[in-house]
């Protein structure tokens, strides 16, 4: 039997703080978008660039960190998988949304900012941070 892969692995910015919420059994889900951005030069040496949007999906106790501890702003690596779902509304009109649903996040570049920040500040004190 063949088998598929559907895996998706992107770094970049926090569009928005995350937001949580819960399914009626009581399951933790947190949503949250994250901007990619690539650039380029053209043949006359144009410098271009472009952002693309990811709606990321994290659940259970990935979702409770993601909430605790991320964002807007805040640069991520996510991994997971692409999912698309289709819906149709009150009206009859049909909907759908890709999103990003993660297995695993980690958090980029903040300690090493919080940590700049706080020996700077440590150093206008006369005090050092540990």
């Amino acid at each position: 039997m063949s088998r598929g892969l559907n895996k998706l692995m992107i770094i970049g910015h926090l569009g928005r703080d995350p937001e949580m919420r819960y399914t009626p059994s009581g399951k933790p889900v947190t949503t949250f978008s994250v901007a990619t951005s690539r650039t380029w030069h053209s043949a006359d040496g144009e410098r271009h660039e472009d952002t693309e949007w990811f709606n990321v999906v994290a659940w259970g106790g990935l979702a409770e960190i993601c909430n605790q501890h991320l964002h807007k702003g805040m640069q991520v690596y996510v991994e997971g998988r692409l999912q698309t779902r289709r819906w149709e509304d009150a009206e009859g009109n049909k909907h759908f949304t890709t999103e990003l649903v993660a297995k695993e996040m980690i958090m980029l570049g903040e300690k090493k900012e919080a940590l700049r920040t706080s020996f700077n500040q440590g150093e206008e004190e006369g005090e050092f941070p540990f």
